[in-house]
């Protein structure tokens, strides 16, 4: 049968209908690659006073020292004006803050322009954000367990936290169920989703059971890497990367040898680093390049940007085996992602003759979650 075209293929939009824009910091120091970095920000800012704390704190039109705001769901910062704020700082959490890129932000509503009160009201452990990524090479998809601060749109897979009421097209589940001869779960439409999905982003759906299985299974291995939650990604002995050179206290230049498939920093050696790893782009930007960028640039003198450690922690070469490490195995599955052709499709126009499509317009928009009380500003309760 011919394969599927994307003129036919139902696009994601229609399938996750509900997304949201990522949040919009609107300032850099709230997130820094460690925690460290952040409390000695915070506390720089809460003890400076008058014109030296506004100008630490960079304001917008969106935030100043006196915007009044209430309190983020789940987080930890406070409600009074930050032109009187002291004590210690929110305890950061853990974000997306670029691909493949986990860093940490203070979860202070009062320091973000545009926080997106409703992703943060679905954050847990079980919920999987699927961001898009703009249309140039690399992968279409991402995928976090973690706060993305990044992408064209986040969708996340479920609208309520405890993995309740997936965001899926209402009736999709029992129409793949009708087509495939069982029934998938949410986790397993997503996995479809991030191995098929090319560009648009459209995905092109089968009703073929074999291929169905075959694209899960890549896609939930794909989900497994960038999620990094639970066992932790190796490659095989031979082929893991080590450090073959210490690396220096504040390394400041990186560069790839391919034909060594050595990572150099400065003096500092990381072999073996498979090209794939390294060749690794979103957006048309190096993920290593960009990684390593972020924890070595010096922020301007004077901002609380500048204050970072003040040498190169442990913990980053750790994380820096690691993305190699995703980066490597996710490269692999790329031919066997390349090569799901998709037969026996299931088009936009058989979704809209079943009923599925168009979606109700109810589905585009945040769930009420009411579970939780939440403060707004100055202390008071916050009305949803």
């Amino acid at each position: 049968m011919p394969s599927v075209t994307h003129d036919d293929a139902p696009p994601l939009a229609d399938l996750m209908p509900w997304s949201v824009a990522p949040p919009r910091l609107g300032r850099g120091w709230p997130t820094a690659p460690d925690t460290a970095s952040l409390k000695a920000r915070w506390d720089a800012l809460v003890k400076a006073e008058g014109p030296e704390r506004e100008a630490l704190f960079e304001p917008t039109r969106s935030r100043t020292l006196r915007t009044a705001v209430g309190r983020l769901p789940g987080g930890s910062g406070g409600t009074e004006r930050l032109v009187r704020a002291s004590g210690p700082c929110p305890e950061p959490v853990r974000v997306l803050r670029a691909p493949f890129d986990e860093q940490w932000l203070i979860p202070d509503h009062r320091l973000i322009d545009a926080a997106r009160p409703e992703l943060w009201r679905v954050v847990d452990e079980r919920q999987v954000f699927v961001v898009e990524t703009p249309e140039v090479p690399g992968p279409g998809l991402l995928a976090t367990s973690l706060l993305p601060l990044l992408g064209a749109r986040v969708r996340p897979l479920y609208r309520r936290p405890g993995a309740a009421e997936p965001n899926l097209a209402p009736g999709l589940l029992d129409h793949l169920a009708a087509r495939l001869g069982r029934r998938p779960e949410p986790p397993d439409v997503l996995a479809w989703i991030v191995a098929s999905v090319r560009s648009g982003p459209v995905v092109p759906l089968t009703a073929d059971p074999e291929l169905w299985s075959r694209g899960v299974g890549l896609g939930h291995r794909a989900l497994w890497l960038m999620r990094r939650d639970g066992e932790r990604p190796k490659l095989p002995g031979g082929r893991r990367p080590y450090v073959r050179a210490p690396l220096p206290a504040r390394p400041l230049t990186l560069r790839y040898d391919p034909d060594e498939e050595t990572l150099h920093l400065d003096d500092g050696r990381i072999s073996p680093v498979p090209p794939g790893a390294w060749d690794f782009e979103v957006g048309g930007v190096r993920v290593l390049e960009q990684w390593f960028a972020a924890r070595t640039a010096e922020g301007e003198p004077g901002t609380l940007a500048a204050i970072r450690p003040a040498t190169w922690p442990q913990i980053w070469t750790s994380e820096l085996l690691e993305l190699i490490t995703v980066l490597a195995l996710l490269a692999e599955l790329r031919p066997e992602r390349a090569e799901l052709t998709v037969t026996a499709p299931i088009t936009a126009a058989e979704l809209r003759e079943a009923g599925v499509l168009p979606v109700p317009r109810a589905a585009r928009r945040p769930a009420s979650v009411l579970d939780g009380r939440e403060e707004g500003p100055e202390g008071q309760l916050a009305l949803l």
